[in-house]
């Protein structure tokens, strides 16, 4: 299969409002992450620290999730076809991102960072899923 037909298959018109979704949902889980460890201050004085925090995932995310298939076809139907899709999706986006934040990025990845991150992202890309099928009835 050619590059172009592949990715064809992996990406679908409607799934833009769930991308947009779970973009948001990154990084409001990013963010109340970091207002848990860093004062309002601090970000107010470095101004650039989020989109930090945010580069490594979203970097992560946007070369895995296209690749799963978490804006296929697939994915816009049913919320019991699109979580899978998501999940599988975040698994190795978070990987990239856990790798990128440790060699690339301020911040690190310790063991227990990566493990909140990994339920966390989970609960928060399976959960903002489950609530769009649910609206969109």
């Amino acid at each position: 299969m050619d590059p172009q037909a592949f990715m064809k298959a992996r990406l679908d018109r409607g799934a833009v409002p769930l991308a947009v979704g779970d973009v948001l949902a990154l990084i409001v889980l990013l963010t109340v992450g970091t207002l848990n460890h860093v004062p309002a201050s601090f970000l107010i004085d470095n101004p650039l620290h989020l989109p930090e925090v945010y580069a490594p995932f979203l970097i992560g995310w946007l070369l895995m999730a296209p690749l799963i298939g978490a804006y296929s076809a697939g994915a816009v139907e049913t919320a019991k076809s699109s979580i899978p899709l998501v999940i599988r999706s975040w698994i190795p986006a978070a990987a990239i991102g856990f790798v990128l934040r440790e060699f690339v990025f301020a911040g690190g990845a310790s063991p227990v960072f990566v493990g909140i991150i990994f339920v966390t992202g989970l609960i928060a890309l399976a959960g903002w899923r489950a609530l769009y099928f649910k609206l969109r009835g």
